[in-house]
């Protein structure tokens, strides 16, 4: 069984590497010569790759280095081009990879005899009807029983199989090139800058590849300018005028640039096909789809394609049937990533149309936010808390309890209560908490009644004077996404309860919503705004219903009963009143691995993981303790206690 593989690029030498590890029989043919088998420099400049392609890329050798995964970019940065910040997310695990570094690489996993340069595929030859061989342009003939078309968007392999796709117009262009600069590096060395106008489709992008040195593109609205046949110098030019008016730093990239090598690309992409293969010719990558690049995703499809392609393959002999259930896999997918691109692509050129809060992060898939969902839930429960109340800390694992095994039924909706606005105004209810050192002193007590870590001395080297700061920031992040807003919520009360940081400041609530996968940038616009309002319908609400301590909740049915229960409950008084709105509620059977579990919290106190798995905090710390010398869990190790944190699959190489 002969494999041959039309096209050198990622895709071909990806699917070429998995099938030869495989023991089957491949032979590469690529038609430049610019490969490194002659040591001449590769076209193209770099690309972007998350988490899921560097576990495949793994998988070619255990031993990968990082060298050849390029920088990590860590934060994804738009801006209008007068610089005011218009979102500011963070990355996880994404890298820019420059083309060379990883073609170059993956020349180096396959053996350079069964690679054949200087063939551009010409057409198929046939006998009795079937694909015996393919012709090259040299002259060249190479035999074979399977054929996979890895030849590009323009691939001929296609064409022959399926005739002429249907190009969508280039409605967008991008000139693409690269820059080196100490100077810049210092300031954007793991950052995704991108500026963009507010009134038409233009902006420019900046990505680190390596030390000093940067991948830009200007994206513009084909229909600005033509910009066929022109030279170096010209493309220089015409690149300055359109950045006319953009930050001083776009200028210094494009003076840091050998424009001699920069290109313009002309964007378009097709319809999915109605499949990717035809008796014995299968395509992958961008022989097999195409999107417009706003999406940031044409090498990790190749590279899926790819991995899903051969493990199709192997152990079968029926290969139309492998290459059927390859098309399955991936048509869905690679319809939703053509409609993204599209969807983009209209918000790029038509930009009036969109609040600049709902502007997407082509890197990141909109996070679906299911409270409409959740609203249709039989039991709503409205939660009266507070980010700085210890008594909301200790019920965190019955809440937690509560989402594992009774989500079905119950939606539980997060309110600000209010707890302390300032020490003026708290000492006017004559609590016996009348100063920061009462509140130290508190909190101790309660971290030794309930057995979750609180570490007072917040209250003594940096003491909090109100809580409706983090409260409105609360309030900010459920106008994003309320599944991440509770997440923000947890991460800030590990930062004052465990951490000792005073949440009130800024910069600490800036980067629990980084770490959460909030914009920062909306969040900030939003505090200063909107969420005001939303905090003082929190409010008005608690007082309406008359709370008075927290945390509480309040139940209620379809039918309109309602249930309240106030402070820190035990989980059965929870389930009672579950039960009692509704009889016939089962609660979920869950599978109580530690893994699970850290699946679906990624951090948790002992006392969290032992109530969750209900065993005793010393059996539970038992457990931490061995994940934790297996590297399947870090720590943080405060005064009073621990708090574990996932980290699953992460362990290096």
């Amino acid at each position: 069984m002969r494999i041959v593989i039309l096209g050198g690029g990622v895709a071909g030498l990806s699917i070429a590497i998995f099938l030869k590890k495989n023991n089957f029989d491949v032979i590469v043919n690529e038609r430049s010569q610019n490969v490194p088998l002659t040591g001449h420099p590769l076209s193209g400049h770099a690309f972007l790759i998350q988490d899921d392609v560097q576990k495949i890329l793994h998988e070619y050798d255990d031993d990968l280095s990082s060298d050849y995964l390029g920088i990590k970019v860590g934060m994804y940065n738009l801006f209008r081009p007068s610089g005011r910040e218009i979102k500011k997310i963070q990355l996880n695990e994404w890298r820019c990879v420059k083309r060379n570094d990883l073609i170059n690489y993956l020349y180096s996993l396959f053996p350079n005899e069964l690679i054949k340069v200087g063939r551009a595929f010409s057409h198929f030859i046939y006998e009795n009807g079937k694909i015996v061989a393919a012709q090259f342009m040299n002259g060249d003939i190479e035999y074979g029983d399977l054929f996979i078309g890895a030849d590009g968007a323009n691939s001929i392999a296609r064409k022959e199989i399926f005739g002429e796709v249907n190009f969508t117009p280039v409605e967008v262009k991008e000139i693409v090139g690269s820059a080196y600069s100490e100077k810049i590096y210092k300031t954007y060395h793991d950052v995704f800058t991108k500026f963009q106008k507010e009134d038409k489709g233009l902006a420019f992008g900046l990505i680190p590849t390596a030390e000093n040195e940067f991948v830009w593109f200007i994206q513009y609205d084909a229909a600005l300018s033509e910009t066929a046949n022109i030279t170096a110098d010209e493309l220089k030019t015409f690149c300055k005028d359109l950045m006319h008016d953009f930050p001083k730093i776009v200028d210094d990239v494009l003076e840091a640039t050998d424009f001699s090598q920069s290109y313009i690309w002309n964007t378009r992409d097709f319809d999915l096909l109605p499949s990717f293969h035809k008796e014995n010719v299968v395509l992958v990558g961008d022989a097999a789809h195409v999107a417009v690049p706003f999406t940031s995703a044409g090498v990790t499809n190749a590279i899926i394609d790819a991995k899903m392609l051969a493990d199709c393959m192997i152990g079968t002999s029926d290969f139309s049937k492998a290459f059927s259930n390859y098309y399955e896999q991936r048509k869905d997918h690679v319809k939703e990533h053509v409609e993204i691109g599209r969807k983009l692509k209209h918000l790029f050129l038509n930009p009036l149309e969109t609040d600049e809060d709902d502007i997407p992060v082509p890197l990141i898939p909109e996070k679906k936010d299911y409270t409409d969902l959740n609203k249709n839930k039989p039991i709503q429960v409205k939660y009266f808390t507070d980010p700085i109340c210890s008594t909301c800390w200790i019920i965190q694992p019955s809440l937690r309890k509560l989402k594992l095994e009774y989500d079905k039924y119950v939606n539980v909706e997060y309110r600000m209560g209010g707890l302390l606005k300032s020490w003026d105004v708290y000492r006017e209810k004559k609590d016996i908490i009348q100063s920061p050192s009462d509140a130290a002193k508190h909190w101790e007590e309660v971290c030794a009644l309930h057995e979750m870590p609180i570490d007072g001395d917040v209250w003594i080297q940096d003491p909090p004077d109100s809580s409706y700061p983090p409260s409105i920031a609360f309030k900010a992040a459920q106008m994003q996404n309320t599944e991440l807003a509770i997440l923000f919520l947890r991460r800030i009360k590990e930062m004052i309860f465990l951490e000792k940081k005073n949440i009130i400041r800024w910069h600490f609530l800036e980067s629990a919503a980084l770490e959460v996968g909030l914009d920062v940038a909306r969040l900030k616009r939003d505090c200063e705004g909107k969420a005001k309002n939303r905090f003082k319908e929190d409010l008005k609400l608690a007082n309406d219903f008359q709370v008075n301590y927290f945390p509480t909740l309040i139940f209620s049915d379809k039918k309109g009963n309602q249930i309240s229960l106030k402070g820190c409950d035990e989980f059965s008084e929870i389930e009672n009143v579950i039960l009692k709105l509704l009889p016939d509620a089962k609660k979920a059977t869950v599978d109580l691995s530690p893994e699970n579990l850290f699946k679906h919290f990624t951090t948790m106190t002992s006392k969290e993981f032992a109530f969750l798995s209900n065993m005793t905090i010393s059996e539970a710390e038992e457990i931490l303790t061995v994940l934790y010398n297996n590297q399947d869990i870090d720590k943080y190790q405060s005064k009073s206690g621990v708090i574990w944190i996932a980290n699953f699959g992460k362990r290096k190489k």
